[in-house]
This record gives structure tokens, sequence and C-alpha cells, in this order.
């Protein structure tokens, strides 16, 4: 029986890779170029960005940072490799750094947003990075969550442009908190579709919103399988990849193949 599923999925039935103990906190993934031969992920402690294929027993890394509460990674422009950190900055570093030696390269942006707690980044193919706020004192959590624009200026220093509002309906979430807050914890755009895709592992829902950040459909996520799901990531045929905390077990990448 299929369970209730964006157009092309079905979230009941995914292919799962149990991950090594060394990403049992994996907090964020995502492709270069959309290129499904290697993912790359980050936990939330070590400032080490991972690369590898999902299901080879080998999670190869390389030491961007020092340790911190990584949350998310992305991929700029199709270059560089972009890491949140939960206060609000970003570590950024050429992709042809990764695995080719030191870090000196890495250009850090020390609170780079505003006053909060950040999860969520996506980068696109033109420059833009969206950040996207799990708790900002500013946002009233019950109905909407802050996302950032970010670009380079002329001197090649990335400063935010632009601010946004998501905003999502209390009535079909759920939460661990006594009273119902929206947390996102990923997002993602689908390659094809142009839709953004949002997760919230604290709500247990998935997200589908239109390219102007309406949402269209929200999906509950099976907690026995979503044990807690951080990161979020599609490659160029649309097929969906999403990372689970270990909890209680081991740390696993769920992938859904795209079937329009």
């Amino acid at each position: 029986m299929l369970v209730p599923s964006p157009h092309g999925y079905d979230l009941g039935s995914p292919k799962k890779t149990v991950l090594s103990e060394s990403l049992h906190e994996i907090s964020g993934i995502t492709f270069l170029h959309n290129n499904a031969d290697t993912l790359y992920a980050i936990e939330d402690e070590t400032g080490r960005l991972f690369y590898f294929h999902p299901g080879d027993g080998r999670y190869p890394s390389w030491k961007f940072g020092k340790h911190g509460d990584y949350e998310d990674v992305t991929v700029l422009d199709h270059k560089e490799f972009v890491v949140l950190r939960s206060d609000g900055s970003l570590f950024v570093f050429p992709a042809g750094m990764v695995g080719a030696g030191d870090n000196k390269g890495v250009k850090i942006y020390e609170h780079i947003l505003p006053r909060g707690e950040y999860e969520g980044l996506y980068g696109d193919e033109g420059g833009k990075l969206i950040a996207m706020c799990k708790n900002c004192p500013d946002d009233d959590q019950r109905d909407e969550v802050s996302a950032y624009v970010l670009r380079y200026d002329a001197k090649h220093v990335l400063r935010v442009t632009d601010h946004f509002l998501i905003e999502v309906s209390p009535s079909k979430l759920k939460s661990i908190h006594k009273k119902i807050k929206f947390h996102p914890s990923c997002l993602a755009r689908h390659p094809i579709t142009k839709e953004w895709y949002i997760i919230s592992s604290v709500n247990k829902v998935l997200l589908v919103l239109d390219d102007q950040w309406k949402v269209k459909e929200m999906y509950d996520l099976n907690p026995g399988l979503f044990k807690q799901p951080e990161g979020l990531a599609f490659d160029a045929k649309g097929n969906m990849y999403i990372s689970n905390e270990g909890a209680q077990g081991n740390a696993n990448v769920l992938f859904f193949s795209y079937k329009p």
C-alpha cells in the first residue's frame, strides 16, 4: 500500500544505506553537479566533509574547520562548497580543495546571518545562497520562518541581500513540544519540477512548495523510517536522498527513486 507521497516518489519504500559510526551525527548532504556518483556529507561535530558513494563502505573525509555545530552543506555555482554552522556562520571553499591538502583556503564568514539558530542551506548555479532559520527570535514559528538570500558583491564577498518569510499553516503540523512550532531542518530544490522541498525533523513532515515559496503539499513522515531526518538532496535524475542521524541506532541515507 502506497503511503501519501509527492508525485513520482513512494515515501514508504526507500533503499536504505547504513552509515559508519563516523557519520552517526550526519546533519547535511549534497551533490556536486547533481552527480550521484559521490555524496558529500557533514556531521555536526568534527568540521569534516565526507565524500562517498552510498553502499561502498568507505568514508574518506577532509577537515575544513574546527569542532562546531555544523548543520548543512551545499554547492554554490557548481564550484564551491558552503557549510552552515548553527549560529549563522558560513565556511566556503573551492570544490578542488577537498581531499587535496590543507584547509588554509577556507573562507569563514562569522555570524554573517542575523541572530538565531539555522539548519537549512541551499546554493544554486546562479551564485545565490538561501539560508533557512530553524529558530529565530523575530519569527512567529507557529506559522512562519525566516529565510535569507546571500550573494557575492563586486569584491567577491558574500553578503545578505534579501529576507523573506515562509508561511506554514500549523493546523497539520505535529511536534514533540507542547506548543506546535515549525522547525525546518533542511531544504533542497527539485532539479526537474523546480519545486522546493523542506523537511522538519521535529514535526516529522515533508513540505513541497512552489517557486514562490507557497506551500502546495505536506506529507507526514513515518518516525519508524525517518528517525531523525536532517539532510536532503536530489541527483540530476530527480532521485531523492534523505539522511537520518543515528539517534539510538546507526545513521542512514534513504534513497527514493523518481518515477514521473
